[in-house]
């Protein structure tokens, strides 16, 4: 996978504008931290159960992978790895960006807005 298809799948984005409850900036911060703070909880269980199971079965010896030193090809892994990380947690940028290049798309909530008022 190219890091163009990696960066465009993980900014996918479901029809229509964004609705906000709260201020756009704090809508954004919040968006950007819950993705991170999902992000690393998942990485830190599947960490956590390797080295236990590792430990478990002898296989590795405490400290051992704090010493670890990647290779190159390792490290480009982990710096496309890097990329689309961080592309997901700034996904909700990437999509307002994209929205004012299509000003047409209507809010799920400017249409109850809309509803409201007419009733």
């Amino acid at each position: 996978m190219s890091f163009a298809e990696a960066l465009a799948g993980a900014g996918a984005k479901p029809a229509g504008k964004r609705p906000y409850f709260l201020e756009p900036q704090v809508e954004r911060v919040l968006a950007i931290t819950m993705a991170m703070a999902q992000e690393l909880a998942v990485a830190r269980q599947r960490s956590d159960t390797l080295e236990r199971l590792l430990l478990a079965k002898g296989v590795l010896t405490p400290g051992e992978i704090d010493a670890f030193v990647p290779d190159r090809a390792a490290s480009a892994e982990r710096q496309m790895w890097n990329q689309e990380f961080i592309a997901r947690i700034l996904r909700i940028v990437q999509q307002e960006n994209e929205a004012v290049m299509s000003p047409a798309e209507v809010a799920s909530g400017d249409v109850g807005e809309e509803l409201a008022r007419e009733a």
